[in-house]
Parts: structure tokens; sequence; C-alpha cells
């Protein structure tokens, strides 16, 4: 597969400093920005105006588009998106939309009150999540379609990385202006981290690798289900699947009610923002460079090996911090080691989903096995309230770490050591 620029592609450190991995730290930071919206920043305001916990939790269930998202896929590879007559392109035109949307709903999020308005706000952010689900669909394809096969795991690295600083957005600057700022001035300050993604999308070139979209919404849903079947088998595919949904699952719950972990322990506001989320920053970079040029070396299959143990010494920091108590240094060394294992296991594990796809069938085969990567965030999540009213949060994160082992055991299956991937 070759990249639109036709240069050839560059390894190691090297193949840092190109104008597709620029790309990609827009990418990653535009996709990142609405997701941590919901989770961090959402959870924030909802728990300071004094929603129960139980209920907090149950908003998980609000992120179903990200579930569901290989649904309205094929429509995304089959239609190019038309502006008064100017047709920026297929992957370009459905980006500048999404984007634009997202925008406005999260703007729009502090004109109303979570616990007079609880119904108005999950509708609202339901919408958000169909928009942002949206974009990661364009986003995925247009970084697959950029990147050549050699690139992919730097490329994602990157991404991935971008994709967590936008994290602090929304979970730290949003968090510091909430204790001197209105909601109603905090959203739109956040929505306003957009705008840099939305310009980015009006200058750069639509990927032109020459392949034919679908000709037919038959061809665009049907196709790209019949191809990964087909590949190597029935058995093979339902394996990958099964890996695809269990890798991150111990993981996402750990982090699902992070914010309100913080909280309970003591943490205000101001230092879940200064401390917990900054913490993390240089940790997610590190996590995100290293990882990238680790995985040009050691190749995705063992990436996903030594990262995935990675990750799950990280959900026992959890644990460790929720029996040590309230400590400012030991939330910085948690949330760093979260940040970074979570910059190297996301990061080979997103390079492997792109490794999975087919370049004709880009957006909708992306966007099927994302959906069932988000299925732990979206329906496991919603329950970690109740399972934490019932056993604590030690406990919790102890039955998170288990949780992490089912997708480590599929490994030999579907990504063995000595795999040349």
């Amino acid at each position: 597969m070759q990249n639109p620029s036709g240069q050839p592609p560059v390894a190691g450190w090297r193949a840092l400093v190109n104008g597709r991995m620029l790309i990609c730290v827009f990418l990653g930071f535009m996709s990142g920005l609405p997701l941590f919206t919901s989770i961090s920043l959402l959870q924030a305001w909802l728990r300071s105006d004094g929603v129960d916990l139980r209920q907090i939790g149950l908003f998980a269930l609000i992120q179903f588009p990200y579930t569901w998202k290989f649904v309205w896929a094929p429509l995304m590879d089959r239609f190019v998106p038309s502006f008064a007559g100017w047709r920026p392109g297929r992957r370009r035109g459905w980006m500048l939309l999404t984007e634009v949307l997202t925008m406005v709903t999260i703007a729009v999020f502090g004109m109303f009150s979570p616990t007079r308005e609880i119904w108005l706000v999950a509708a609202l952010s339901a919408l958000l999540a169909f928009f942002s689900a949206s974009l990661d669909i364009v986003v995925d394809a247009y970084r697959r379609e950029l990147l050549s096969d050699r690139e992919q795991g730097l490329g994602t690295a990157i991404h991935v990385n971008a994709y967590k600083v936008a994290g602090l957005v929304p979970g730290a600057l949003s968090l510091v202006l909430a204790d001197h700022l209105p909601w109603s001035l905090v959203f739109p300050i956040t929505a306003a981290f957009m705008l840099p993604g939305i310009l980015m999308t009006l200058v750069i070139s639509e990927p032109d690798l020459g392949v034919a979209r679908p000709r037919s919404l038959h061809d665009a849903i049907v196709l790209p289900f019949r191809e990964f079947v087909g590949r190597n088998g029935l058995r093979s595919a339902l394996l990958v699947l099964a890996f695809i949904f269990l890798y991150k699952l111990g993981d996402s719950m750990a982090t699902a009610l992070a914010t309100s972990f913080y909280l309970d322990l003591g943490f205000t506001k101001t230092d879940i923002g200064l401390i917990a989320k900054t913490s993390g920053f240089w940790a997610s970079i590190a996590g995100g460079l290293i990882g990238g040029v680790w995985l040009i070396r050691l190749g995705i299959a063992r990436g996903l090996w030594i990262f995935g143990v990675v990750q799950l010494v990280a959900v026992l920091g959890f644990a460790w911090l929720a029996h040590a108590g309230a400590s400012q240094l030991g939330l910085a060394l948690v949330i760093g080691l979260e940040a970074f294992s979570a910059g190297l296991g996301t990061a080979a594990f997103t390079a492997y989903i792109a490794s999975t796809t087919d370049p004709r069938y880009t957006a909708t085969q992306f966007a099927l096995f994302t959906s069932l990567a988000s299925v732990p965030r979206t329906f496991a999540n919603a329950g970690t309230g109740y399972i934490v009213a019932q056993v604590g949060w030690f406990d919790f994160f102890l039955v998170c770490a288990a949780l992490g082992l089912p997708g480590l055991l599929l490994l030999p299956k579907v990504a063995p050591w000595s795999s040349t991937q």
C-alpha cells in the first residue's frame, strides 16, 4: 500500500519528522477530545452537581454509538458529502462535517442543569457520542489510507499519543477552569479546541490510492464482511474478534470511573487537573514515542505481548492507590504508569487492528473492529458503579486486573510471539 505523498516511508526516529506523522498528531487530538469530554469532563460535571454515582455509571451506556458505528460506516465509504456544490473529497468531507457537529454539541452542554434536566443531558451526551464515533470512522480510515503498511505502527502510536494529550483539555484544563468559571463558559472553551482540527482538514489532501469507492450500498455493506470471514476462515475470524473484545477489557473498566475514584479518595478537582492529569502528560508522550519505535523493531505481535503485561501492572497500580489512600505522590505515580502503559498497549492494539483491514474496505472494517473494542467501555463499564458500591474500590481494581488476563491468553492464537507481523 502506498501513501498519497508517493514518498517512501522512513524507519527509526527519523520517521517521526514528516508531514504524515504531523497529520496523525492532529487526527489523534481531534478524535480524543470529544471522547474525553464524555468520560472525564461530563463525569466531573455530573458528580459536582450531585448526580448519583450509579447514574453516572449508567451514562456509559450512552456511548453505544462507538459500539455500533460499523452500521453506518458503509455510508461513509459509499457517499461523498457536498457543501453548496463544494466537494472536498470522501474522507475530508465527512471529517469536516463531523468535526463541526461535534464542536457545536460540546459547546451547548453548559446551557443545561444535570439535576433538573438529566434526560436532556443524556440525550445530548448520546448525540455527542454519535458525532464523535462518526468522526472516529473517517479519522481511522484516513490514517489507514495515509500511511504505508510499514508506517502503521508508528503512525498509530503518534495518533494514540495525541489522543491521550487531548484528554488534558477536558480532563485537566477544563477541570481547573470549572473551579473558577461557570460551566456555561467551560464547555464552549473546551469545544474551541476542535478548531485546529477543522483548519487542518481544510488544508490536507484527499488520499488517492487508486481504489474505487463501492459502487452500491450492497457492495459497501456485504463485501467487507465477506472478505474478512473468507480471508482465513470462520474460526480464525471469531478468534480475532474475541481478542479485540477482550484485550482492553480490564484496562477500560479500571479507568471508567477514574475521576470519581479520585474525588472519593479526597482529591479536589484542581488536584485532579494539575496532579493526576498532568503527571500523565510526559508519561503519555514517552509511551507513544517509545511504543512507536519499539513497534518498528519488535513488530506488532511482540508489542501486544509486552505492552499487554505492562498494561496489567498499571491496573494493579490503581488497587495499590485504593489501599494506600490519598497521596499526591502516589496519585502522580499511578496516573503516570497508566498513561505510559495505555500509550504502549493502545498503540500496538490499534496497529494490529489496522493490519487486519483490507484497503478496499477501510472505513467499514476498521469501524467493525473498533466498535467491538468499544463494547467493554460501553456495556461492561455501565456496571462499574454497581460493582464499586458492592465491593469497594480495592477489590474492584483486582477484578479489573483478572479481566485483563483472557485477552493475553489469546495471543498465542492471534499474534504468536514468533509472528513476523
